[in-house]
């Protein structure tokens, strides 16, 4: 449970996160509105975001080895995340590249976390 701890947190922080990136862009009436207000938006959803994410960095920071390797989670997650939301909220189309792309991801959590 220890493990699971801060990918659970980093999951809902990405959440949020990709939220307040992305989610200005996902609907008309949101390109609409002023620049002003989506950055207000986006940084009380980025707010929340750091609620979950820096209790999630301090715990995996007593989990993993190394902190390359709780980044290297991070980017993981957060691609994950990003590829649920572009399908089911951007309704983009993954394609081959992409899925190459994220095996050379995969590939380099081998090697952060292989003990060489």
């Amino acid at each position: 449970m220890r493990l699971l701890t801060p990918i659970i947190l980093l999951t809902v922080s990405n959440i949020f996160m990709t939220l307040a990136w992305y989610g200005h862009i996902s609907r008309p009436e949101f390109k609409r509105a002023p620049l002003f207000i989506v950055i207000l938006i986006s940084w009380g959803i980025a707010f929340v975001e750091y609620c979950f994410q820096v209790p999630a960095n301090r715990i995996g920071s007593q989990v993993f080895d190394n902190t390359a390797q709780l980044k290297t989670i991070q980017e993981v997650i957060t691609l994950v995340v990003f590829c649920f939301f572009s399908v089911l909220v951007m309704k983009e189309e993954l394609r081959w590249n992409h899925y190459v792309g994220f095996a050379f991801i995969v590939a380099a959590v081998f090697f952060v976390f292989k003990k060489w």
